[in-house]
């Protein structure tokens, strides 16, 4: 076998493990919908359970890195502090661990099962959830067959005559072993891949274990800066989070490289059989990590702070003159187009600060906060104007009819983004306005039931901007099917609501106009947001012409 097809059959095994850990982790997070936030944001948790929501949460992602990005957003959007922050991502790396050990298992024989179970819940059934399911079967089948592959892949490198050579380096440089495997848990975008890549060669005897364990400890170092890299475009609030978790989690690898190869402390893993050794030593520290660190995660505080200052914030007259609008370039419309939707996207933020912050109105309502969101409606509004008569002068000049066409969309996004502000202002909070004089509570079904549909309009709001930057046909479709999804939460929450109403629960008898007009305001808020897939979709014929069938159900019919 040719060195070559060596590599070029490690590459295929190794990107279809990349993808499978990506697909499982996907369908995860579309069959959990965004309700896991209120469980990681929750202020009333002490260090300990903040760290076990992160470890449950990176084995349900399959993905640590995946936690700390969350924990960083929550981060920049005041839901969580530094130290919880910290405590998550310190309980998800543990987490991850967990989730190495679990694949590490021969499991080979459940691949036929899973393909199949997977492959049918998946292409033959249309309900949301058992879809998802089928989607996660199939990405740990596909991970499964992917180890497989690796596994065949190097079974004739063994004898090649320049592994020992190789090998015997990568055993006795183990700071060159510990860069190259923090520089592959970087390149692959995934520790546990990485790890898993390692194991694998290591069971196959390609690589020794002396050179597995310092690949694993480098892996360790990757997967922490990993997320370092991918938060660089957040606020230095959030970027404190994978910070903190790169300081605590680098200087633990590097001592530990140096206690596993400088000592015999290690070797009361070695009877645990080669993989199963690595395997070992990487769950012990992540355990060791998570128990010596979690004290210190609040006391990382003060010096994250030095590290990464949060800039003093600019004043309301300076942010109101940051307009991406530039009229020295409506002779150029692929420009002025550009500076349009940055500026829509600028409006769409706005309205999304606005709304985070709702559902807690509704519980502890505040009048101060009340008012500065209806200001921020103002400045949606003037956004609004400004760019309807930019577009209306940019229409004037010689624009194609694909420039026309995009134009137009972006001034339907505007006015659709101006009207949810107003929902938000208007409708919403003079409704927790209402909730709050009256006194008036919802019941506790009541109150998760209007609690899932907020946060999960939250997450498709990011998903809009997404599809509105990028043009992404794909998440165009998850958008609309999210839309779906919403229309159908709404109608059986108002089924769950009415049915409390005749069981004769006083609590929602009081509330019950409330709780109907706060679920037609975020299924409206939601459908306004998805708009912007529809132009993707009808460009590509991906829809149809009437959505009548789909939208009407055989129970709704019996009602």
């Amino acid at each position: 076998m040719s060195v070559l097809m060596f590599f070029l059959e490690l590459a295929g095994a190794t990107m279809l493990l990349l993808f499978a850990v990506r697909m499982v982790q996907t369908g995860i997070e579309r069959a959990m919908g965004p309700s896991f936030k209120r469980h990681l944001t929750n202020p009333k948790r002490g260090r300990i359970q903040t760290a076990l929501a992160g470890m449950v949460l990176a084995v349900v992602l399959q993905s640590s890195t995946a936690t700390a990005l969350l924990a960083a957003g929550f981060a920049e959007a005041g839901m969580l502090g530094i130290g919880m922050g910290l405590a998550i991502v310190l309980g998800a790396d543990f987490g991850s661990a967990l989730v190495i050990q679990i694949l590490s298992f021969r499991l080979h024989w459940l691949i036929p099962f899973l393909l199949a179970i997977g492959g049918w819940m998946f292409l033959k059934l249309q309900s949301r959830g058992p879809r998802q399911v089928g989607r996660i079967l199939l990405g740990i089948a596909f991970i499964l067959l992917s180890l497989q592959m690796i596994g065949q892949a190097s079974e004739p490198i063994r004898d090649s005559a320049a592994l020992p050579a190789i090998t015997a380096y990568l055993a006795s440089e183990f700071i060159s072993a510990f860069l190259l495997g923090a520089a592959l848990a970087f390149v692959m975008h995934s520790s546990v891949a990485a790890i898993l890549l390692f194991v694998t060669l290591v069971i196959q005897g390609v690589l020794p274990v002396e050179a597995g364990v310092s690949l694993v400890l480098g892996a360790n170092l990757g997967g922490a800066f990993l997320p370092v890299w991918l938060s660089r475009g957040m606020g230095p609030f959030a970027r404190r989070i994978p910070l903190g978790n790169l300081l605590l989690r680098g200087m633990a690898a590097v001592a530990v490289l140096f206690l596993a190869n400088l000592t015999p402390l290690f070797s009361v893993f070695s009877r645990f059989g080669a993989g199963q050794e690595l395997v070992s030593v990487h769950l012990a520290f992540n355990l060791g990590l998570l128990v010596i660190g979690l004290p210190f995660a609040r006391l990382m505080e003060k010096p994250l702070a030095l590290l990464l200052p949060v800039p003093k914030s600019v004043s309301e007259d300076s942010f109101r003159s940051l307009s991406a609008l530039d009229r020295n370039v409506l002779d150029q419309p692929k420009q002025a187009l550009s500076g349009v939707t940055l500026e829509v996207l600028r409006m769409g933020q706005i309205v999304e600060v606005m709304f985070h912050p709702v559902m807690e109105l509704y519980e502890k309502f505040d009048r101060e906060r009340m008012l500065k969101i209806r200001d921020m409606d103002k400045e949606v509004n003037r956004i609004f104007s400004d760019i309807r008569l930019y577009v209306a002068e940019l229409q004037r000049g010689d624009l194609g009819k694909a420039d026309a066409k995009r134009a137009r969309e972006l001034t339907e996004f505007s006015i659709n983004l101006e009207t949810a502000g107003d929902i938000i202002a208007k409708g919403l909070l003079t409704l927790a306005e209402s909730k709050d004089a009256k006194r008036l509570k919802f019941s506790k079904q009541g109150w998760n039931e209007l609690l899932t549909m907020h946060e999960r309009v939250a997450c498709n709001i990011k998903l809009a901007f997404n599809v509105l930057i990028s043009g992404d046909m794909e998440a165009a479709r998850t958008l609309i099917e999210e839309k779906s999804e919403m229309t159908k939460m709404e109608r059986k929450s108002r089924k769950q609501h009415l049915k409390r109403l005749r069981q004769g629960e006083e609590a929602s008898f009081e509330s019950s106009n409330i709780h109907l007009e706060t679920l037609r305001y975020l299924k409206e808020l939601n459908s306004l947001f998805a708009s912007v897939a529809y132009p993707i979709l009808y460009r590509s014929g991906q829809l149809l012409e009437t959505r009548l069938i789909e939208t009407i159900e055989p129970d709704d019919l019996q009602d």
